[in-house]
């Protein structure tokens, strides 16, 4: 593998997990250009990006909260409403908008809850694919393992971490609610609990992880090639980033 390749292989965080493949993707589409699949969709930043104080809001129930437990930055009553709104469940709904929070105040980035959401939707379904959930401590449960990435019908990735992570010690696979390869974990996994560990089944973890993986693609998600951007450095696919683009849109139109 090339220099260019392995940092391509590197940078993409996920192959959809194929549990009964009922919202997922079971191959690698081919690469089109996202710019024209948008404007076909009517896609606008203020369509899919969303972000602004009035969606998620920072008042006075999230003064005293701990910076380092993203789970605790959102304000919960707007968190009930909008998992109410949307149906994202609520555990899941304060990492999202939790992590949102965290790395605006850290860089100034703009991920958008909405965003995060809907990542987490199109690849595990916000961790209830296949029958799971997140539990109210933040994990995953059962855990969500994806297929070997063999090259059969996915992009061929060796394994990277002597199965440490996966449970794989020949092929690496995409694991946790927001399907992370270990070796993108590895580089990139932060802690967003506050235990002082980065765990790769943890809600929290695992959007703080993407949120920061996603800023740094362009710095911030403020308008809509950076978006672009930022979410083809996720999944480098035309349809994993419209059905992202169009679960983003739903959720912001619901919360309102």
């Amino acid at each position: 593998m090339s220099g260019s390749d392995d940092r391509r292989a590197r940078r993409r965080l996920t192959v959809l997990v194929p549990l009964g493949c009922a919202a997922t993707v079971c191959v690698v589409w081919s690469i089109g250009t996202l710019a024209s699949h948008a404007q076909s969709r009517d896609f606008t930043r203020e369509r899919a990006v969303s972000a602004s104080s009035e969606v998620t809001p920072t008042t006075e129930a999230t003064a005293d909260a701990d910076p380092r437990v993203v789970g605790s930055l959102p304000d919960p009553g707007w968190v009930a409403n909008v998992a109410e709104r949307t149906g994202i469940p609520d555990r899941a709904l304060l990492a999202y908008a939790g992590a949102d929070l965290r790395v605006r105040a850290d860089s100034g980035c703009e991920v958008g809850w909405n965003t995060l959401a809907a990542i987490g939707f199109v690849e595990t379904e916000h961790g209830t694919l296949g029958g799971g959930a997140i539990r109210e401590d933040g994990r995953a449960t059962p855990r969500i393992v994806g297929i070997p990435l063999d090259g059969a019908t996915t992009d061929a990735i060796p394994d990277t971490d002597g199965g440490v992570i996966d449970g794989d010690d020949q092929w690496d696979r995409a694991v946790g609610p927001m399907q992370f390869i270990p070796q993108t974990w590895t580089e990139w996994g932060r802690d967003g609990s506050g235990d002082g560990s980065a765990d790769i089944d943890h809600i929290d973890d695992a959007a703080l992880t993407a949120a920061r993986y996603l800023c740094a693609a362009r710095g911030t998600l403020a308008d809509g090639d950076a978006w672009v951007a930022a979410v083809r450095s996720y999944n480098d696919s035309a349809e994993y980033q419209q059905r992202v683009a169009d679960a983003a849109a739903e959720y912001v139109r619901a919360a309102q």
